[in-house]
């Protein structure tokens, strides 16, 4: 049989060579199916958790018995030197002793470490969520590159207008020669744009295969609705307190404390009983020996005292230190919300105003320069101006993507409760 790893490898392998050889477009809830079939964080929490707990059941385990064997009082000099039989205090021994520790302190020890346990599952939810983030940001990034070199494509297919438009003046005597090779350096200048956004489409399909471990050619399929997030700026603060990091460090918390409750109880020192049994000459008795011993805490304030103080101290740092967390993320969070929204509202603005006039006027001029009435300089300043008007409504929906996924993402869910929540 398949060891669990190996067979996660010929998982994601068969998913990957299914993507490869169909040209179906590859979605945002496939590619994070697929970047958690890859991730291997998530496997290395999970194997943090069951160390944590199989420690949690070996430390609810007393101590190992000790087997002691040995020769007590045996002559070195006089006739009886090195015998040990003679001496009628020599005596091979044989023993075993056992450290008695009380129930309720093998109890807390194994809750230390279940605690910790639950602070590596808390540590499996920080990845998924940091897994499912990146991906859905690599994934949009490809996507939106993809649209800004299809809309820079279709520009240089329309700025083909002003060339012709300067050549007929050229030939009948109304342009110079000066505005045909403008009107070419325009189209240019489009071909160098598009070999940039080319080079930044390559990029993005590397962030995004090193997340799915898929190396797709084809077109994305289209994303989520952006204009829901699982967020309100309302119930923020109630929110916030299951964000990934605030329950590691709640979960660390836990661990600490129970390691105040170790440390409280080693104040109660554990008992050890010895039995052994020792053997003399065939002319003594053979003797049999039993004793308890206790330590002595004798410097509880130096020592036990201060093991407690220093857990808890550790536990008020903990403490401190979420307390703190949870503030940043609300205010990380808030200032995501608003930007969100913000960008939002500016893209209606360009979607009602911006672009429409943007192409308004780059038409009014085409037709003034057809008619003799403008400059080929008009023309192509307002073409130019109507491209990064466009560029830039993308480059806007490309910021509210983001956004959207880091809002999207800030807590784990599973991705089919992911995709309904954003509808």
């Amino acid at each position: 049989m398949f060891s669990p790893f190996v067979r996660a490898a010929l998982a994601l392998g068969l998913a990957a060579f299914a993507w490869s050889t169909h040209a179906e477009p590859l979605s945002l809830q496939d590619a994070l199916r697929l970047s958690e079939q890859r991730s291997r964080q998530l496997p290395a929490q999970d194997a943090a958790a069951d160390a944590a707990r199989q420690m949690a059941v070996s430390a609810g385990q007393r101590p190992d018995p000790v087997l002691k064997a040995g020769v007590d009082n045996l002559p070195i000099n006089g006739a009886d030197r090195f015998s040990t039989t003679r001496d009628f205090m020599t005596m091979r021994t044989v023993g075993v002793s056992q450290e008695w520790t009380r129930s309720d302190k093998l109890r807390l020890r194994s809750a230390r470490f279940e605690r910790e346990a639950e602070a590596a599952e808390a540590g499996r939810q920080l990845a998924l969520a940091n897994l499912q983030r990146d991906t859905a940001v690599a994934w949009l990034d490809l996507y939106y590159q993809q649209r800004m070199r299809a809309l820079l494509v279709q520009q240089k297919d329309e700025a083909a207008l002003p060339v012709q438009a300067a050549d007929a003046a050229y030939r009948g005597g109304r342009g110079t020669q000066a505005d045909v090779f403008a009107a070419r350096a325009a189209v240019a200048q489009i071909d160098d744009r598009i070999a940039a956004t080319a080079r930044d489409v390559l990029s993005a399909k590397t962030m995004l295969t090193r997340w799915t471990g898929v190396a797709t050619e084809e077109a994305l399929d289209a994303p989520p609705p952006l204009d829901v997030v699982r967020l309100s700026d309302e119930s923020l603060d109630q929110d916030i307190a299951h964000h990934p990091e605030v329950s590691v460090l709640l979960k660390q918390e836990a661990a600490a404390q129970a390691d105040v409750d170790v440390a409280r109880a080693n104040k109660r020192p554990d008992v050890s009983v010895e039995l052994s049994y020792s053997q003399r000459g065939p002319a003594y008795s053979n003797m049999v020996s039993f004793g308890v011993s206790i330590p002595l805490q004798w410097d509880q304030k130096n020592r036990q005292d201060r093991e407690l103080g220093a857990k808890l101290a550790v536990v008020e740092q903990l403490r401190a230190q979420r307390e703190e967390q949870t503030r940043m993320h609300v205010a990380e969070a808030r200032t995501l919300l608003q930007q969100w929204q913000s960008d939002r509202d500016r893209m209606v603005r360009y979607d009602k105003e911006l672009l429409p006039l943007a192409a308004e006027r780059t038409r009014a001029a085409l037709a003034a320069y057809r008619g003799g009435t403008a400059l080929l300089s008009v023309v192509l300043d307002a073409r130019r101006g109507e491209i990064d008007t466009r560029m830039e409504r993308l480059r806007l929906e490309m910021s509210v993507a983001r956004l959207w996924a880091q809002l999207n993402y800030l807590i784990p869910v599973g991705h089919e409760a992911a995709m309904e929540s954003a509808k």
